[in-house]
């Protein structure tokens, strides 16, 4: 359907999905950054996981588990995803440690959100048990999406 992303129901419904998962979480007491936005929930990996340092990378950690969890695929945007400095090859720490999960349209019922807002209160209830990573490859290039990690 053309242009249906200028269409008040389409607008209403997508907005309305995010809202309702973002509003189950903060109901739930996770941690996520508000207001909700229109298209994603971010999860707020320092609060979230306060017992991983962030050089022990807490949003990839968390991004991880929620995989493992419930299959969810959501994208850290936090220490992996600001990279390092050129010039002295250290890690940029950012302010904040995110975790999206991004609501594409069209994609998901209700039932997927439902799903999505109880495995993340299911990690969120275990997150005791959380330990942070350590980087074991990072490429030239990209390295937020070809990086790999191993348990502390």
């Amino acid at each position: 359907m053309p242009f249906e992303s200028v269409k008040d129901d389409h607008i209403r419904a997508r907005v309305g999905q995010v809202e309702y998962l973002g509003q189950k979480l903060l109901d739930w007491g996770i941690p996520i950054v508000v207001p909700i936005g229109g298209h994603a929930i971010y999860l707020d990996a320092k609060r979230f996981l306060p017992q991983i340092p962030q050089e022990q990378f807490p949003a990839q950690r968390l991004a991880a588990e929620l995989y493992l969890e419930a299959g969810i695929r959501a994208m850290e945007r936090g220490i992996v995803s600001a990279g390092r400095s050129k010039e002295t090859g250290e890690n940029y720490y950012p302010e904040l440690e995110l975790v999206r999960l991004t609501i594409p349209r069209r994609v998901y019922t209700q039932a997927h959100m439902d799903l999505t807002a109880e495995a993340v209160e299911e990690v969120y209830y275990n997150r005791d048990r959380l330990r942070g990573l350590k980087m074991i490859y990072e490429p030239k290039y990209l390295h937020f999406f070809q990086a790999r990690f191993e348990l502390q």
